[in-house]
C-alpha cells in the first residue's frame, strides 16, 4: 500500500506550524496506524531528518495518550476506536491522509502531534477525595449497591481521558469528560458525601481551563473510544443544579 501523508509539523508551542507532505509505501493493511508512523519515522532517521513526535504508551486502547486527528476526525474514521487500535485496512492504496494534533485552546501543541492534556488532570485534581473510615474494611453487604447503579458507575469510570470529546466538539467542550468523572462517584454511596462540593469545583475548574460550553450536538459520544453516554452530561447538570440550590 502506498500513501500520501500530510502531517502537521510544529517545533514547539510558540512556533508556527504547517502541514508537510510525505510519501510512504510498503504499508501492510495489518499495521496499526501508529506502526505506520513508526515506519515513516525510521525512514526520516535514515535521511537524517527530525522524526514526527506523537503521544503513545500502551498501544492497547487503554491509556488514552494516542489521540490525533485523522482526516478531520478524532482517532480516525472508525467509531469508538483509539488511534492505536486503528489499522491501515481502514484506508486504500493511494489515499491522502491528513494527520493533525487535537485542536483546543486548553490543549496547547507541544511538538508536532503531541499536545498538553494537563487541563484534564486539573479537572480531576479539583474533585478532591472521598471520605472513608480508616481501619478494618467494612463488611461487603453493609453498603448495598444495586446492579444498575454499579454498572452505570463503571461505564462512566471507563473514560480514559484521551480528549477526543474535546477535539471533536465544535466548542471544544470537556463536558463529557468532566461528567464521566462526576457520574462515576455520584452514583456510588462512597462518593455521595462530597458530591455537591465536587461537582461545583470540577465544573468551575473546567471553565477556568478554557474549555467551551456543551451544546448537545452529540459528536463527543460518537467519537469516544469508551462509548461514554451523553446521559453523564445530564447527570452532571442535575448534580450541579442541585448543589447550587443546596447552597442557598
Amino acid at each position: 500500500m502506498k500513501l500520501h501523508l500530510k502531517i502537521w509539523r510544529q517545533l514547539d508551542t510558540a512556533a508556527k506550524g504547517n502541514m508537510v507532505d510525505y510519501e510512504i509505501d510498503d504499508i501492510s493493511e495489518h499495521m496499526s496506524f501508529l506502526e505506520m508512523l513508526d515506519l515513516l519515522n525510521e525512514s526520516l532517521l535514515q535521511r537524517g531528518e527530525r522524526v514526527i513526535e506523537f503521544d503513545h504508551d500502551c498501544r492497547e486502547g487503554i491509556c488514552g495518550q494516542c489521540g490525533i486527528m485523522i482526516n478531520g476526525r478524532a482517532h480516525g474514521p472508525l467509531k469508538h476506536t483509539t488511534t492505536c487500535q486503528l489499522h491501515m485496512r481502514s484506508f486504500k492504496d493511494g489515499d491522502t491522509i491528513y494527520i493533525e494534533p487535537f485542536r483546543a485552546l486548553a490543549f496547547p501543541v507541544l511538538r508536532d502531534l503531541k499536545i498538553n492534556r494537563k487541563s484534564l488532570d486539573a479537572i480531576i485534581g479539583s474533585g478532591g477525595y472521598i471520605s472513608v473510615s480508616t481501619g478494618q474494611a467494612p463488611e461487603a453487604n453493609s453498603i448495598p449497591i444495586t446492579y444498575e447503579a454499579s454498572e452505570a458507575s463503571f461505564d462512566a469510570a471507563a473514560c480514559i481521558g484521551c480528549g477526543a470529546c474535546v477535539a471533536t466538539c465544535k466548542n471544544a467542550s470537556a463536558a463529557l469528560f468532566t461528567s464521566a468523572k462526576i457520574t462515576h462517584l455520584a452514583l456510588l454511596p462512597q462518593g455521595k458525601l462530597e458530591t455537591s462540593k465536587r461537582v461545583i469545583t470540577m465544573v468551575n475548574q473546567m471553565d477556568e481551563e478554557g474549555f467551551g460550553s456543551c451544546s448537545n450536538t452529540g459528536a463527543c459520544e460518537v467519537e469516544c473510544p469508551q462509548d461514554i453516554s451523553l446521559l453523564s452530561i445530564a447527570r452532571m447538570n442535575y448534580e450541579y443544579n442541585k448543589a447550587q440550590l443546596l447552597k442557598k
